[in-house]
């Protein structure tokens, strides 16, 4: 097969620069201190690409009762009182993963745009040509235009920069018009320019909200302690200072409304967690001035982001994930029931963990746990006794789902305990999941991974499993629960430190994918998933939660959902 002309420059660039993988430049150097990526960094991305990355050993999905808690409404109650009688006592901040463009919102438009830009470039028409065929959901993308949040804004920018209204436009077929409108023109809506969190998603009797708002509408509702909700969003830096620019336009009406201060963060992608791309041949791919060509690590690289966060409970959402007022009551209870889970449970492991330290620092002769008669478990200075010790085999596998070691039972007391403190001292998350739908994404599964003994609790993605292994994919195909990512953490310790976080993620579960670059085809890696490798090695608990509170926007007319229609109206067609 021919290569193109450009990819065979870049081969020789790289085959003469870079005969020995190994060898670095002096510009190479500077260019590695610049990102704060260490040369032992890259050259272990270089061996990863050459070697690739196992699949997950799946063992089973996470069922109701064998992974998955399913609560009843006395236990649903339960949790919500402990929550907001606890909150008050800790820090809670919410963590909105919102960098990026929305461009991928709007795939299907942006094609279709191209294609009328070219007609229109030819003809110097505005109007498509009379024979055009519009994608199903690109015509229901017209056809729907009035039940947008966004149409009033679209209106008044189309008759701005083309004199005309949109439903003129539609009748004579001036789509190039809308979308550039939409799209692209500066002085238009800008949305295949903005991030998510600044489009229009519901409309309300004062006015449409950005899904921006409806993440501070939330955090008054479920995450704030003492009349304060922090919240720490992760930009771009293209799109900081649009961000905080609408934020500080909308931030008072919220704090009046809900009688709170808001305290807002904000973090970029590190260049650190950059990943560098190569050749098909495995080398590095450098552009027209021999650079190295470095591309952002995925969502996996947030960890970094989310290490430095200082709060006590950490509740994860995705930018996109949000409804409108009247149907948020769900969102709030599960919310308030999935933090009072954490805390319960974190409060019985940091008791677990302070008696684990009592036996093996030879303070305690007996167990602290069992009661009037301690003398019953009273065995040596540092060693407890059968009884204490299956104590702590049913804390982790009935309240916490954890898989013990398989030579467990093999070992002395002491290497019991041992075990159990490394098992027990680890960042903690509660993870909502809901029934699977056939949504594109992951799920809930026990998996081996390399070197262990016994199968943990993970999010896996199907880009994870081996779909050429029949029962593999029939594990993966078979699972009831899909993860929305809504999560809720415990980033410290039990002695109040807080973890390292990329301690806990485990490198293997990183991707490689091909990618393009200027009509050349590269390979590119993307880091440990947030919520998938990136917290492999954490607690984790699943939990059972509606699939009203999953109301995702991957494209533009899932915005024509009911999740996201307070109160549609009609299109210009039936």
């Amino acid at each position: 097969m021919a290569l193109h002309s450009t990819f065979a420059i870049f081969v020789v660039i790289n085959k003469s620069k870079n005969k020995n993988m190994e060898t670095l430049t002096a510009n190479d150097l500077q260019q590695l201190q610049q990102k704060g990526i260490t040369q032992e960094k890259l050259q272990q991305q270089l061996r990863d690409f050459k070697t690739g990355f196992p699949f997950a050993r799946l063992v089973a999905p996470a069922l109701k009762g064998h992974g998955v808690l399913s609560l009843s409404s006395q236990e649903q109650e339960h949790y919500r009182k402990l929550y907001r009688e606890e909150a008050a006592n800790n820090k809670i901040l919410k963590f909105v993963p919102a960098s990026g463009a929305a461009t991928r919102m709007f795939k299907n438009l942006y094609a279709c745009y191209e294609s009328l830009k070219d007609y229109r470039n030819a003809t110097h028409q505005d109007k498509a040509p009379e024979n055009i065929e519009l994608k199903p959901d690109v015509q229901e993308f017209f056809d729907r235009l009035p039940d947008f949040a966004f149409y009033e804004e679209l209106e008044n920018a189309l008759n701005k920069i083309y004199g005309k209204s949109v439903a003129s436009s539609l009748i004579n077929k001036e789509y190039f018009c809308i979308l550039d409108t939409m799209l692209e023109n500066p002085q238009g809506l800008r949305y295949g320019k903005l991030p998510k969190a600044l489009l229009l998603f519901h409309n309300y009797p004062d006015g449409p909200r950005m899904s921006l708002e409806e993440h501070l509408v939330e955090a008054a509702l479920y995450a704030s302690t003492q009349g304060v909700c922090h919240l720490h969003f992760t930009l771009s830096p293209e799109h900081r200072e649009e961000f905080r620019n609408r934020l500080s336009q909308v931030l008072p009406k919220y704090e009046s409304q809900y009688k709170v201060r808001y305290d807002i963060s904000y973090s970029e992608q590190k260049p650190s967690t950059d990943t560098v791309a190569v050749t098909l041949q495995d080398e590095i791919f450098r552009d027209e001035d021999g650079r190295m060509v470095f591309r952002p690590g995925g969502h996996g690289a947030l960890i970094e982001n989310l290490n430095e966060i200082q709060a006590d409970i950490v509740f994860i959402k995705n930018i996109d994930n949000v409804t409108y007022d009247a149907l948020r009551q769900d969102t709030i209870t599960y919310k308030e029931l999935l933090a009072g889970i954490l805390l319960q449970s974190r409060e019985a492991v940091f008791q677990k963990l302070r008696e684990i330290d009592s036996f093996l620092s030879g303070e305690t002769s007996s167990s602290p746990s069992a009661g009037a008669d301690q003398s019953r478990h009273a065995v040596g200075a540092s060693c407890p006794d059968q009884a204490y010790l299956q104590e702590l085999k049913d804390f982790a596998t009935q309240q916490l789902c954890m898989a013990l070691s398989e030579d467990l039972d093999s070992q002395s007391p002491e290497q019991q305990l041992e075990w159990f403190r490394q098992a027990l001292n680890r960042p903690i998350r509660v993870c909502g999941v809901v029934k699977n739908t056939g949504e594109p994404g992951g799920g809930p599964f026990w998996v081996l991974a390399q070197g262990q003994k016994a199968p943990s609790l993970q999010i896996v993605e199907s880009s994870q499993v081996d779909m050429g292994d029949a029962r593999q994919k029939e594990i993966f195909n078979t699972s009831e629960f899909f993860n929305p990512v809504d999560l809720v953490c415990s980033l410290c310790d039990y002695k109040h430190e807080k973890f390292n976080l990329p301690d806990f993620v485990d490198p293997k579960t990183a991707f490689i994918s091909q990618k393009s670059v200027k009509g050349t085809d590269i390979k590119a890696m993307e880091l440990p998933g947030l919520w998938n490798g990136a917290m492999a090695h954490w607690i984790t608990l699943f939990v059972e939660v509606p699939q009203t509170v999953f109301t995702p926007v991957k494209t533009v007319n899932d915005l024509l959902r009911p999740q996201h229609l307070a109160a549609p109206v009609s299109g210009f067609r039936n």
